[in-house]
């Protein structure tokens, strides 16, 4: 019932886009049937940073960092793709998880059709609660998948054709504006010629990878800090229980170091590399703490206050996945770390921190070394999770 679900075990050439909130990326893949995908190239252009993030232009920038992106990697010359796919990071998509209930006198029969029909009344029926908050933005549903069925109070691992009179299963909905995701059909369409292109969330493509990864860890804080946005996930018995964001992401702190230090945007990225690799001088590392310790702190409330009303008062899981710009790793991985942290949360045991990077993923991927150009984590994550659900 997947999404991307398919019988075909041959291998397929991919072409999977990211659009995020800092970057846009593109890369070329095999799909093979051992559940490894084989990336050929991978390419990511940046999306122009305002002194201030303006909502309205924002989408603009995103849109043209596209289609550089788009022209780029259509020369690459890796081949015609035979599957195209596109995953949406915040702010480009709204997602939900649905807890399905229903009880019936007479027993029903857990078919394809059956499920389908319950699923389309569920969408309809979130699509409708959005659009009476909003009647000028029309949604489109781009992903749907159940986590777990329940039939009759038993989690089912394979739950076609049994029978029941009660079914219990959380379904994670996403939805994104039609007007962003014909805009980006569009731009895609001009170089690669195709009917239909898959769209679906990094938020679902990450949980999946980061449980399938660990095994032992189901329940877990699933982070993912993107350039104007941190999104945190709270991941309890294998389902993605419930989300919230705030809007500062990893811009957050150029942003703000600019403004403290009377700099550009440019130049404050210069000096976080600097600081990063311990190459600034003395004098600049003073003001750089100072600075970023003020950044630090809003930026914690921030996430302190979103935890808070994500967790309604429940234990909060320890083990922790985060997907960030390997630039901001250590600094975000510092914050959540910190004893008042700790302190506020309902963990048992200090946070345990797992980025998902490059490293980490290390064996889940192979790549052509002759065409290797870089090695994005989140690339390689949607990767591995298109894969999955086509092999």
């Amino acid at each position: 019932m997947g999404l991307f679900s398919s019988n075909q075990n041959k291998k397929e050439l991919a072409l999977v886009f990211d659009i995020g909130s800092a970057s846009v990326g593109g890369s070329f893949f095999y799909i093979e049937s051992s559940g490894s995908p084989k990336i050929l190239c991978s390419l990511k252009e940046d999306i122009v940073l305002e002194k201030d993030l303006n909502v309205e232009s924002f989408s603009d920038l995103t849109i043209k960092a596209l289609e550089r992106l788009v022209e780029k990697i259509s020369k690459e010359g890796a081949g015609k793709p035979e599957r195209i796919f596109c995953v949406l990071s915040l702010p480009w998509f709204h997602s939900e998880t649905r807890n399905i209930s229903l009880k019936t006198e007479k027993p029903f029969i857990f078919t394809h059709k059956f499920i389908d029909n319950v699923i389309e009344k569920e969408v309809e029926l979130l699509l409708s609660s959005y659009n009476q908050k909003n009647n000028e933005v029309k949604l489109l549903p781009i992903e749907m998948k159940t986590m777990s069925v329940k039939l009759n109070g038993y989690e089912i691992k394979d739950p076609i054709n049994q029978k029941a009179t009660e079914l219990e299963m959380p379904l994670f909905v996403s939805l994104s504006e039609e007007i962003f995701i014909k805009q980006v059909e569009e731009v895609i369409k001009k170089h690669f010629h195709f009917k239909s292109i898959k769209f679906c969330s990094f938020l679902m493509s990450s949980f999946t990878v980061g449980r399938d990864m660990f095994v032992n860890q189901d329940k877990f804080l699933l982070i993912n800090i993107g350039g104007e946005i941190t999104d945190i996930s709270m991941v309890k018995k294998d389902v993605l229980r419930d989300s919230s964001s705030f809007p500062l992401g990893f811009n957050f702190l150029v942003r703000g170091l600019a403004k403290d230090l009377n700099i550009s945007n440019d130049e404050a990225r210069s000096l976080l590399h600097l600081y990063k690799d311990n190459h600034a001088n003395n004098k600049t590392t003073q003001k750089l703490e100072d600075s970023i310790s003020k950044l630090k702190k809003e930026w914690l409330q921030n996430f302190q206050t979103t935890l808070n009303n994500l967790s309604h008062d429940i234990s909060v899981p320890s083990t922790v996945f985060i997907t960030v710009n390997d630039l901001y790793a250590l600094f975000f991985s510092e914050i959540i770390k910190s004893e008042q942290l700790n302190q506020y949360s309902l963990t048992d045991s200090k946070f345990r921190i797992i980025f998902l990077g490059v490293e980490a993923l290390h064996g889940i991927a192979s790549f052509d070394e002759k065409h290797d150009k870089g090695r994005d984590a989140l690339l390689i994550i949607e990767s591995i999770y298109i894969n999955r659900f086509l092999k």
